[in-house]
């Protein structure tokens, strides 16, 4: 893997993070019940792809 490649891999992961906390602040802030549930859970789900491009961008 170019430097490039792991350059845009690391950039992805941060941006994925960004949505991923953005998306858990709005759910704690402004939603209640299944909603809220539903959000955070999707954050969640951001991590796997999040770990993924992580370690791309270390190898």
């Amino acid at each position: 893997m170019s430097s490039l490649d792991k350059m845009w891999a690391s950039f992805v992961a941060i941006g994925l993070m960004v949505v991923a906390s953005l998306l858990i602040s709005y759910a704690r802030t402004r939603t209640t019940g299944a909603l809220r549930t539903i959000l955070s859970t999707i954050a969640f789900l951001l991590f796997i792809p999040i770990l993924v491009y992580m370690l791309l961008s270390m190898l």
